[in-house]
């Protein structure tokens, strides 16, 4: 079967069409509009270095502090090839398949934009490497989120000149071995194109979308699996009445407290007689806080949209205005921001899902405590809160913002930084740590809503409880929670329940 193509040109990339990209295996190819504008700014820098006796940088200078010094015309393919071997100091665990992925695309549709003045041969190289599935072998450590990410970026290229390594086919190979057997050869790298290969915020943007992508299916497991939590601890529903997000609208808020009514819709548990008149914060401001979080979380997803369309390398050519110009375009200034404040949105949604897990053990509302019929013999669901107050800690600490940082450098030229890599990683970490903790309410929830027998919640809680019955089962005494909680995560990570 033909793999399905989506055609790189200057139409917006949105969320849904990358991970129609991600999830389809599409091939990129690019448009003939895309290949017009890369050869038309190619053209205009050769004319335009042939008619220029003085320098220009990074075309026919060194880089960054080495700014001043100017290098020959014979020396200039030599001069982009040195500046991507020199600057591959990219160090740590590797980074995640789909983010190399990420990187590679927005990388394309950035040179594509017609700006950058590169050999159409090197998108399409990028490219052959997306198709082909050979993933060069990026790490998390090295970026300062300014220059662009030049050591990830370089890490990332070092294939089209036939150095470093690369993962094809599951197995890691050295680059030159593959080039040989896929019958390509090294990419002879023309003026400008290093640093316009290394210039740009494609590590941290790439990490952006990709912890983007996870928490969009995020907000629907925490109102989800918030909204089974609520009905298994007896929970009352008036606080999510629209009159009370009327006369206090913030969007999320109004969008969380409508996901709760359709999802309880028709439960027997949520609108029985109650006996007390109010529910613990956990329970009861779930829409200013899980609100909150959406509201932060598109805020930054329309940060990141702009950041994906955008060219960041420098300089950047602009041939009908006839001027090449050196600017800020790679300072990941907004990126690191958003990232910060996507990291310690996320950590909410695990605050308070670890307050409601407690409250689900904690024997209040005729729940046995720790959820297990004999507790003492049984230590039941004690330990899994452990585990998801220990996770939470940690995303506290992860959510330490590191745009408030700068270490200068390049002997003072670039003396403010970003750290916006530091940011896009730990970020993607918080994500990640979120599953974990929402996986341990949803063990939590589960096994609550059982002692509510025979009563019902709604037909769609009960529908996906159904379905996670198929993989996790009820816990009558102590087992191995760990593995109830792994086959949780893995409910959550494979599933496709959105509201």
């Amino acid at each position: 079967m033909e793999r399905p193509i989506h055609y790189i040109s200057p139409e917006k990339l949105t969320y849904s069409i990358i991970e129609d990209i991600l999830e389809n295996h599409k091939i990129l190819v690019l448009s003939d509009e895309s290949v017009a504008l890369i050869e038309k700014s190619k053209a205009y820098l050769d004319r335009k270095m042939s008619e220029t006796n003085g320098p220009l940088y990074g075309i026919n200078t060194g880089f960054g502090a080495l700014c001043n010094i100017e290098v020959s015309k014979d020396d200039l393919s030599k001069l982009q090839e040195n500046l991507v071997i020199s600057h591959a100091c990219n160090l740590g665990p590797e980074i995640p398949s789909d983010v190399v992925r990420l990187m590679l695309m927005l990388k394309a549709h950035a040179l594509a934009k017609g700006n950058s003045a590169v050999q159409l041969i090197t998108v399409q190289r990028i490219l052959d490497l997306f198709n082909a599935d050979i993933l060069p072998i990026v790490c998390e450590q090295g970026s300062l989120g300014a220059s662009g990410d030049l050591a990830p970026l370089a890490k990332l290229f070092l294939p089209l000149l036939g150095m470093g390594e690369v993962y094809h086919k599951g197995v890691r190979k050295q680059a030159a071995d593959v080039l040989a057997e896929m019958g390509w050869k090294p990419i002879r790298l023309q003026a400008k194109e290093g640093l316009a290969l290394l210039n740009g915020t494609q590590f941290m943007s790439a990490h952006a979308v990709f912890t983007l992508l996870k928490a969009f299916r995020l907000l629907d497991y925490a109102d989800i699996i918030g909204a089974i939590s609520l009905d298994s601890f007896d929970g009352l529903i008036e606080p999510f009445m629209a009159q009370v997000q009327e006369i206090r609208p913030h969007s999320g808020q109004i969008k969380t407290a409508a996901n709760f009514r359709k999802l309880l819709n028709g439960s027997e548990l949520i609108s029985r007689k109650k006996t007390h008149i109010q529910d613990p914060y956990s329970f009861r401001c779930i829409p200013q806080v899980h609100g909150a979080v959406k509201d932060a979380i598109f805020y930054v997803a329309g940060v990141i949209e702009t950041e994906i369309n955008s060219v960041t390398d420098n300089p950047t050519v602009f041939p009908d205005d006839d001027l090449i110009i050196s600017g800020g375009n790679f300072h990941g200034e907004p990126l690191a921001l958003s990232l910060d404040f996507l990291a310690i949105a996320l950590s909410e949604i695990g605050s308070i899902s670890e307050r409601r897990t407690y409250r689900l053990i904690s024997g209040d509302r005729n729940l046995p405590e720790f959820l297990v019929a004999s507790p003492g013999l049984n230590s039941g669901f004690m330990i899994p809160q452990y585990a998801a107050a220990s996770i939470v800690s940690q995303n506290k600490q992860l959510s330490t913002p590191a745009s408030v940082d700068s270490i200068p450098s390049s002997n003072e030229q670039e003396d403010h930084v970003s750290m916006g890599g530091n940011a896009a990683t730990k970020a993607l970490k918080v994500a990640t740590n979120i599953y974990s903790i929402l996986a341990i309410e949803l063990y939590n929830a589960a096994q609550a809503m059982e002692f509510r027998r025979p009563a019902k919640s709604s037909v769609y809680l009960e529908s996906f409880l159904a379905d996670y019955r198929q993989h996790v089962s009820f816990v009558n005494e102590d087992t191995l929670m760990y593995v109830g909680i792994n086959k949780t995560i893995e409910f959550l990570e494979k599933g496709k329940y959105s509201l």
